[in-house]
């Protein structure tokens, strides 16, 4: 006859709660730092290498002649050229500069504009369409009244920087905050939560991952709207990216102008991974979607 062993209670809860303590541990054993970065990082070359390699099929099939579509090696051997000497570092910097101030000004605006209708049901009936509207439309639509109203300045360029970018920012920050559960706003209300410690603990923590990609969004349309104003709006002995495009084209300096579009594709893939990308992996990590 088996006898049956009978544990005390305090061992069983120890052996049930260090069985939910496994819970904590990741499903898969962490990698290497360098594996790690190096399985995020191959896919991106592979996919250079891939459009590098469509890019010289297609000059060696006679799409257009050299000098119009030059092929890879060419243009990266401009642009290598360019980057060791100082105007396209200088240039590089001052639509960087410009790129900072306008998204910067999109962000107060975008922000405060979107508080006051998440905190106004007639401001919203009042203009929530119209900030949809004014997201949907093509930035170098303002160019003509930027340039009547400000004429061939900054200011020009950083009004429809600003306007373009604004919108994202305000809906991104609208839609996150509609989309809160309620029973989060039920539980900040009965732990106290009112007035500025509402938004401070609740209503932005919660609305932060949609905030983000208004952000993201706001970014990218920020750049397409500073790139047009630059091609648009030249201002004497200040050269830019958007200058320098130009001028390419006008003396038909096709690798010149491809190594151009080049600086100007890494520069957004970088804001992306660098800022937006780090934004994005700080904010899963903290609602548990990422090991820390």
């Amino acid at each position: 006859m088996t006898e049956r062993v009978i544990r005390p209670i305090g061992s069983r809860l120890d052996d049930e709660l260090r069985g939910m303590d496994n819970l904590e541990l990741p499903l898969t054993p962490r990698r290497d730092r360098l594996a790690a970065i190096w399985a995020g990082l191959w896919p991106k070359l592979a996919a250079i290498g891939l459009a590098l390699l469509v890019w010289q099929l297609v000059v060696w099939a006679g799409f257009r002649p050299v000098y119009v579509l030059p092929g890879p090696l060419v243009v990266l051997e401009r642009l290598a050229a360019d980057l060791a000497g100082s105007d396209l570092l200088r240039a590089t910097a001052i639509t960087l500069q410009r790129a900072v101030i306008g998204f910067s000004l999109a962000l107060l605006i975008g922000t405060a504009l979107g508080l006051a209708i998440v905190r106004s049901l007639r401001l919203r009936t009042a203009v929530a369409s119209l900030i949809t509207g004014l997201q949907t439309m093509p930035s170098i639509a303002w160019f003509p009244l930027a340039i009547l109203l400000f004429g061939l300045t900054e200011t020009a360029i950083m009004f429809v920087v600003v306007l373009g970018a604004a919108p994202s920012i305000a809906n991104g920050l609208i839609y996150g905050v509609d989309h809160i559960p309620r029973v989060l706003l039920r539980a900040g209300t009965v732990l106290g939560a009112r007035g500025v410690a509402r938004y401070r603990y609740v209503i932005f923590p919660a609305a932060l991952p949609s905030f983000v990609g208004g952000l993201k969004q706001g970014w990218a349309f920020a750049w397409r709207s500073l790139m047009a104003g630059e091609l648009l709006v030249i201002i004497a002995a200040v050269p830019s990216i958007g200058v320098r495009l130009q001028f390419a084209r006008e003396f038909s300096d096709a690798p010149g102008l491809l190594s151009t579009m080049i600086i100007i594709l890494l520069i957004g893939i970088l804001v992306d991974l660098v800022v937006f990308g780090t934004l994005d992996r700080a904010i899963r990590r903290r609602w548990g979607l990422l090991e820390i």
